[in-house]
């Protein structure tokens, strides 16, 4: 095999270059997509997939790679440089957001705020200052984030199924008044007929989503696209089997939450724990 460039933490567009290097490694040794999928038990749509860009696929999927190219380390360690780069977390969530529009239905878990797609403007305003935003960016961010709740509005609206931590409703805001507006908002949305809303209390105890804020699309061609973020990093995850093994972990959860009419009692409860008048 010819020698390498050198990769560094420095390497530009990690994510370009380790898709470029998959493309060069197979045309070098002389295999098709679907030679590949044969060899090495993958559809052959996932290594198009990566050298596309659409996925960096799983570390199993690189090494088997790195083994077949007779890459070894290297490979693994240019796949760690584009998962860990930067700008790669607003790159997926961009286009998590486009499939979020045309999914037909969606899932989600959230491990310490509501869902953006049921977010008031308080809320979302409130969270984004946190985050950094002022200005005129942060008023375009309210207002995109508000907007999108317009997916979960009318009788075309996809089902919503949502599952929140006990965290998302113990983490007030500083403001009282937008605080009880969210509230009612997420009591409100519970009655709506294509929204299903879970709380899962502190008592359900350890789950392995503690710490991970997990999407689920279901698109328009039958297929299932996942979305995880922690404060870090956000990764789109469209490798079936991988997809396959967070929704097993998902239901799982699922089943530890509170029934819907018993969580919607459970927002209640905190909804009366928040004064009416404010400035009480």
């Amino acid at each position: 095999m010819p020698p390498r460039r050198v990769v560094t933490g420095r390497s530009s567009e990690p994510r370009r270059r380790f898709a470029e290097e998959l493309r060069l490694l197979r045309t070098q040794k002389g295999d098709s997509l679907r030679k590949l999928g044969e060899v090495l038990g993958w559809d052959a749509s996932l290594f198009g997939k990566m050298e596309s860009g659409k996925t960096l696929g799983s570390p199993e999927v690189v090494e088997a790679l790195g083994q077949h190219y007779g890459a070894g380390r290297w490979l693994l360690t240019l796949w760690e440089l584009a998962v860990g780069d930067p700008t790669q977390f607003k790159e997926q969530y961009r286009r998590y957001m486009t499939l979020e529009a045309e999914a037909v239905s969606l899932w989600q878990y959230s491990v310490s705020a509501p869902p953006g797609l049921l977010q008031t403007s308080g809320y979302a305003r409130e969270a984004l200052m946190a985050g950094g935003s002022k200005g005129q960016e942060l008023n375009q961010q309210v207002e995109a984030r508000v907007g999108r709740r317009e997916l979960l509005e009318g009788e075309e609206a996809p089902p919503f199924r949502v599952i929140l931590s006990e965290a998302v409703l113990r983490t007030s805001l500083r403001d009282a008044y937008e605080w009880r507006a969210q509230l009612e908002h997420l009591a409100e949305a519970a009655e709506c007929p294509n929204i299903t809303l879970h709380v899962l209390p502190f008592r359900a105890g350890p789950h392995g989503l503690m710490s991970t804020d997990t999407m689920f699309l279901r698109l328009l061609n039958g297929s299932t696209v996942a979305y995880t973020e922690t404060d870090v990093r956000g990764e789109l995850i469209e490798e079936p089997s991988r997809v396959e093994r967070l929704q097993r972990t998902y239901d799982a959860v699922r089943d530890l939450a509170l029934p819907p009419a018993e969580s919607r009692k459970f927002i209640m409860q905190m909804l009366e724990e928040v004064p009416c008048d404010p400035s009480i």
